[in-house]
């Protein structure tokens, strides 16, 4: 198996809150009319106001009829965190003008949104192993490595686990700023992982390691999840992982496919989870 040596350094923490990345990305969109009353900016303002809001009650719906808690209690504390949420505008799919019979000239603007729930109501939540474990709770998905110390040539084992099936790709970022796909790579090309599975890194197909090598310092691991497929990245192979070629890692996988609503449930809507661990070596 081909080595591929990394400045790796060791664990500070495992991801200790284990919903500091959870949220829902949504499609929405907003309307308004400009009347006497109102500009065209105004109108296309009030517009956008209207499809983060309903972005939001969209995403609120979602997790009340995809989740169930039975500890009422916890439940109440999972809408909460929602209905406090913040959004945020991921992308602008389309907008325009158009001629309403009734109300004149009118503007119309869809999105994609994210939308991110209270984090004091979800970092209650992450303490309970009923909701972290619960696959009828929102996506969950942990990543930690084996131990919390490693030193000069030690390899380092990655894992992550998700309380539902998810897809997922696994970025290392190094000290000098360098960020790599380590999974899935050109030999392990499943980004489809199960609920409830341990998954270790590098394993099976994996032809690299994590071998600890100067020069020292504090770098981080991190996992993208979602329960649809993310947004692609520009990838270029690189002895048996991918050299991450986009800028803005974080954004572009949230470009994720939405898939459309089915009949009886909510709107489009996919559930994302951006965990991370920090990591540092020593000699």
């Amino acid at each position: 198996m081909k080595k591929i040596i990394f400045a790796i350094y060791l664990a500070i923490t495992l991801s200790c809150n284990l919903y500091a990345g959870q949220s829902t990305i949504v499609d929405a969109e907003g309307y308004a009319c400009m009347g006497d009353d109102k500009s065209r900016k105004q109108t296309e303002e009030l517009a956008m106001k209207d499809a983060k809001r309903k972005a939001a009650e969209s995403a609120l719906t979602y997790i009340k009829s995809e989740s169930t808690v039975k500890n009422l209690e916890l439940e109440k504390d999972l809408v909460e965190a929602y209905t406090n949420a913040k959004v945020r505008i991921i992308e602008e799919i389309s907008r325009g003008w158009y001629k309403d019979t009734s109300s004149g000239e009118c503007f119309r603007v869809k999105i994609k949104a994210e939308v991110t729930p209270d984090q004091k109501g979800i970092e209650k939540l992450s303490r309970v192993s009923e909701i972290i474990d619960n696959p009828s709770a929102p996506l969950n998905v942990r990543i930690w490595t084996d131990k919390k110390e490693y030193r000069l040539k030690e390899k380092i084992k990655v894992y992550i686990k998700g309380n539902k099936p998810f897809y997922a790709c696994i970025v290392y970022k190094d000290t000098a700023g360098q960020q790599l796909q380590i999974l899935p790579n050109p030999y392990r090309t499943d980004n489809y992982f199960n609920g409830s599975v341990l998954y270790e890194i590098p394993s099976g197909k994996d032809r690299f390691d994590l071998e600890v090598n100067p020069p020292f310092g504090q770098e981080e691991l991190v996992v993208y999840a979602s329960t649809s497929p993310l947004g692609d990245l520009k990838l270029e192979a690189m002895e048996g992982i991918y050299k991450i070629k986009t800028r803005d890692i974080g954004g572009r996988v949230r470009s994720v496919k939405i898939r459309p609503a089915t009949p009886g449930k909510s709107a489009a809507t996919t559930e994302f989870v951006e965990e991370k661990v920090a990591v540092r070596t020593e000699r």
